[in-house]
């Protein structure tokens, strides 16, 4: 009895050894898969790289000025509309002047009086009726005098506004009957005149990028209104201030290098610079304030080793990348990068031609690509 007993354990025990075992080589088989799915072999090839420095910008006219008033009034007329076409000197808007005037004429009144005093105080000076302190005093009222009228003609003459410049009306002027006032630091702005004939885009670069930047570099941008319209331009001002400071936590940052990462996610600040483009428009396409994407270009090689960018691994002692061998194992091997495009990596040392490389993906490298993707390169 105890026989048949110790054999049926015997049997179950080997049925629960066998489905343990069975269990072990599919879980096994299943994973093999998996990474096998998860895993792409490349080729280091040749061939030409361009890396540059991708930012947003606005388009401006290169001349443009903001008309105010020098004097607070009452606007009384405007004389153009927008998008008129205004030469120097031509009139744009004339101001209630009533109480410049009437203050013009009380100093005139006034400048009058202090000259013929002045004049009659020569004329009894000379004859020793009046002392040299009379006639100085004399003199000095009529020159206030004269000076208060200057002012106040130089009031009434500054309500009539003209054009510095020759340009187009940007934007709708302000209505009739809209008080202006006069300031250094926040005056009214009337309207906008600007040379729309010449045009740049006015760019905000991260700080990381900046030190890239040179005089002349050529660059493209593209505009939501023609988004299969290329247009082309090149650096003529680099900012030496920085801009205002953006929080990263809560804005996206306003420019990407293909050789540099971008930051992540924290409560530190980062600093932008301005960089002007002078750009070429020929058919007068692009409007005052479009928006720009823009590809500032560093620096171009050809026939030089690429990789993916997505094989290049980065750990403590650097970078570098899996190289799957002839008898199908993989070795890291440390390599050293040069330029970086969104897509490609240059390599200098480390590979030869034709040498297979494996990329892998996870999940984290997925969701990592995709940040990647709208928010630059990985760091190098």
């Amino acid at each position: 009895m105890w026989e048949k007993i110790n054999k049926k354990i015997l049997a179950a025990s080997i049925v629960v050894l066998l489905g343990i075992a069975g269990g072990v080589w599919y879980y096994n088989q299943a994973q093999q898969a998996k990474a096998s799915a998860n895993q792409e072999t490349v080729t280091a090839t040749r061939g030409k790289i361009i890396s540059s420095v991708s930012a947003t910008g606005t388009v401006k006219p290169i001349d443009a000025v903001d008309i105010s008033a020098q004097v607070t009034a009452l606007i009384k007329e405007i004389k153009v509309k927008e998008n008129d076409y205004v030469k120097t000197g031509q009139v744009l808007a004339i101001l209630d002047a009533k109480s410049y005037e009437t203050t013009m004429q009380k100093a005139k009144y006034s400048m009058d009086n202090y000259g013929a005093i002045y004049k009659r105080y020569q004329y009894l000076h000379s004859i020793g009726a009046k002392s040299d302190a009379d006639l100085e005093n004399a003199q000095l009222n009529y020159q206030t005098a004269v000076a208060s009228y200057e002012a106040a003609k130089s009031d009434v003459e500054k309500t009539v506004l003209v054009s510095p410049m020759d340009g187009v009306v940007l934007g709708e002027p302000v209505a009739v009957g809209t008080l202006v006032t006069a300031g250094v630091s926040d005056p009214t702005v009337v309207m906008m005149i600007g040379d729309v004939s010449r045009k740049k885009v006015k760019v905000k670069v991260d700080e990381t990028d900046i030190g890239k930047i040179k005089i002349g570099q050529a660059a493209t941008f593209t505009v939501d209104a023609y988004q299969n319209q290329t247009f082309t331009g090149s650096v003529s001002k680099i900012g030496e201030i920085s801009t205002s400071t953006t929080s990263t936590s809560s804005t996206s940052t306003s420019s990407t290098s293909s050789s540099s990462s971008s930051s992540s996610s924290s409560s530190s600040s980062v600093i932008y610079y301005y960089v002007t483009l002078n750009v070429e428009d020929p058919g007068n396409l692009l409007k005052t304030e479009m928006t720009a994407r823009v590809n500032i270009k560093i620096d171009e090689k050809d026939n030089t080793l690429l990789i993916p960018l997505a094989a290049l691994k980065t750990s403590t002692s650097g970078q570098y990348v899996m190289v799957l061998r002839d008898n199908g194992k993989s070795e890291n091997v440390p390599v050293e990068v040069g330029l970086t495009s969104s897509d490609k990596v240059e390599i200098i040392s480390g590979l030869q031609d034709n040498d297979k490389l494996i990329i892998s993906y996870t999940k984290s490298q997925t969701q990592s690509s995709s940040t990647q993707k709208d928010n630059g390169p990985p760091p190098m």
